[in-house]
């Protein structure tokens, strides 16, 4: 269909169509006067993008819009709407028990009845580029609507406390049986370690172990130090037992062998000064020899006494060395055990500290969920409190009107072009060639005057003509 066919229907059926449109304009007119009249009460709150430094639970990201869609979901939820009637006492006015009975013949909770009522006047839009959240109510009363509005924001808030409450108090449960488990376990792990110490006899492991470590040290620096002393001895008792007995040190500084050498020499000298002078016969020489022969056999006796006592001293620093190895053996020993109970006493320390650091994380999460339990503060505040409103959000003459011009039209064009499908006709050139399939060769004007629908078709008709006649001639 061309536009000129569209306009020509129109102007046909203008009757039919400013009918619709007067009755239309009429009805919406009619419904804003006599609708009863509702009116938006609006309240708002607003989100704190900020995260609570004193929650043990994670939020998620704060003021995203999945975040404020969830906000808007909970404001609409069954449960804020329940609180909302329980707070507002709706459940005892007689006019909705008795709608209630109708409507439900006491099958559904009252509860729930009203909090699905209540839910299908409820508003809620969060602002565009904010944190803000706008909570509407309509209701027939100003003062109903703007109850209603404060009383799901105060519902909100308080359902928001219980989601953020009810979890930290679970918690606080959970970790009190784990403190005490804990502290259980802390307890088992001490009481271990003291009665290793008390059956071992520890004090302190380490004290203890540092104690026998420096003895069994200085056990081996007295072994060492007699190991040299004894073999030195060892030494000059294998002279002393030889031909070179004469002259170990203890007898070359003794004073006794000194003494007697000492004499034994004057005297020997004394022998041969005599035996020049007398000859070897002479009676004072004999005695002379005889008395450096008797000095002599006392300086071998005295030597022989010396190198006797080296013998001694050998022994004496051999039974030493093995006396002191035997203690360092058994030293070594009792330093090995102390090592095996210090790691033992580790082992049962390092459980016990394992057994503290749990206890103590445990508790430091008892303590952080219980006070989380007790709060009363969330991050969403009220913005805005709702007050009766003056004028009626609904209906709005204003807006019915235009309601109406524009559906009237729409309606109108519509049932128009429905009427001239029931009952076609021939209005102008382009149904005549639509119809016959031949070009248009005149139109005569209209006997009652030329209307602008027949110049509209004259003028389109002269243009057509003209295009027939030329494929006539041609033909």
């Amino acid at each position: 269909m061309t536009f000129p066919q569209f306009l020509s229907i129109l102007l046909a059926r203008w009757k039919l169509l400013g009918g619709v449109f007067a009755g239309v304009l009429v009805v919406a007119v009619l419904l804003a006067l006599l609708l009863p009249k509702q009116y938006t009460a609006n309240a708002s709150v607003v989100v704190d993008a900020k995260q609570d430094p004193f929650s043990v639970f994670g939020m998620g990201a704060l003021a995203t819009p999945s975040f404020l869609a969830t906000q808007v979901d909970i404001i609409r939820s069954e449960r804020v709407a329940q609180k909302v009637a329980r707070a507002l006492r709706l459940t005892e006015v007689p006019l909705l028990q008795e709608q209630w009975r109708e409507a439900t013949d006491g099958k559904i909770p009252m509860e729930a009845w009203i909090a699905g009522s209540l839910l299908k006047q409820l508003e809620v839009q969060p602002a565009a580029q904010s944190n803000v959240i706008e909570v509407g109510y309509k209701a027939g009363d100003p003062a109903f609507a703007a109850a209603m509005a404060n009383g799901f924001v105060s519902a909100y808030l308080s359902t928001l406390v219980e989601l953020r409450v009810d979890p930290a108090r679970q918690y606080s449960s959970f970790f009190d049986l784990r403190a005490k488990e804990a502290r259980d376990a802390l307890e088992a792990a001490q009481g271990k370690l003291s009665k290793f110490q008390k059956e071992k006899g520890i004090v302190n492991a380490d004290e203890r172990l540092d104690i026998e470590t420096a003895r069994l040290n200085e056990l081996s620096s007295q072994l060492v130090a007699l190991q040299a002393i004894s073999a030195e001895s060892v030494s000059k008792d294998s002279k002393a037992s030889g031909s070179s007995g004469d002259r170990l040190p203890e007898v070359l500084n003794n004073p006794i062998v000194s003494s007697l050498k000492a004499d034994m020499s004057r005297q020997e000298a004394r022998l041969q000064e005599m035996s020049t002078r007398l000859g070897d016969k002479h009676p004072q020489v004999s005695e002379l020899r005889a008395n450096i022969e008797e000095l002599r056999k006392k300086v071998l006796e005295e030597t022989r006494r010396v190198t006797s006592g080296v013998g001694v001293v050998r022994s004496i620093n051999q039974d030493r060395v093995a006396q002191v190895r035997s203690d360092l053996d058994a030293q070594r020993q009792k330093v090995l055990q102390s090592k095996m109970l210090r790691d033992e006493a580790s082992v049962l320390q390092r459980d016990v500290e394992n057994a503290q650091r749990t206890y103590d994380s445990i508790l430091q999460r008892l303590n952080q969920s219980s006070i989380e339990s007790q709060s009363t503060q969330t991050n969403v505040t009220a913005l805005t409190t709702a007050s009766p409103p003056v004028k009626p959000s609904s209906p709005v003459l204003l807006v019915n009107m235009i309601v109406g011009v524009v559906g009237g039209l729409l309606l109108g064009v519509v049932a128009a072009f429905f009427r001239e499908l029931s009952d076609r006709r021939v209005r102008c050139q382009d149904d005549v060639v639509e119809l016959i399939g031949l070009p248009v060769l005149g139109v005569l004007p209209s006997p009652s005057g030329a209307k602008g629908a027949s110049k509209l078709a004259a003028s389109a008709s002269h243009r057509i003509v003209g295009q027939g006649a030329g494929r006539l001639a041609a033909n």
